[in-house]
């Protein structure tokens, strides 16, 4: 039987952060503070002072900085064209900390599977709750099984589709 090993663990302790952000947004369609921000904090400590880390110092602290901005920017953008929120800040700082901990190179991936598992995963769940398209999801969960495809099989999605540019 093999012993796990640090990284393993760091692996695991995320992914029971990220389900539980996830229980809490289905619950009350709220990503707390108190988790998201030490999450934040913790990936980009992580990557600089660990040795065994997942990226290098500045691809978290990009990642969390283009995390964040990325759902601001296209809540502002939404909020412009239509006077309500498209998305919760809190989504935001959700991708904010999955960005320190991936690198923002893993970004485009966990955005990709986010939004098309929340496609057809908020589709099911407005069914199910017998809500219109026009009601809100929430869309932690989606972007917490995003982070985990990401954390366990990276996709490498951006090199793949540079690479493949004519």
């Amino acid at each position: 039987m093999r012993l796990l090993n640090n990284l393993d663990l760091i692996r695991y302790l995320l992914i029971l952060a990220l389900l539980y952000l996830s229980y809490i947004d289905l619950r009350s369609f709220r990503l707390p503070d108190f988790v998201t921000l030490p999450l934040i904090i913790a990936g980009i400590l992580f990557n600089q002072l660990s040795p065994i880390s997942f990226v290098d110092p500045v691809s978290a602290v990009t990642g969390a900085a283009i995390g964040y901005g990325s759902l601001w920017l296209l809540n502002r953008l939404y909020r412009l064209t239509k006077k309500q929120d498209g998305i919760g800040m809190g989504d935001a700082k959700l991708l904010a900390a999955l960005g320190a901990w991936l690198g923002w190179a893993a970004l485009p991936s966990i955005l990709l599977i986010a939004s098309v598992s929340g496609l057809i995963g908020g589709l099911i769940y407005l069914k199910w709750r017998k809500k219109n398209t026009r009601h809100a999801f929430p869309f932690g969960p989606f972007l917490a099984f995003a982070g985990i495809i990401e954390l366990l099989w990276p996709q490498h999605l951006l090199p793949f589709l540079l690479s493949n540019l004519p």
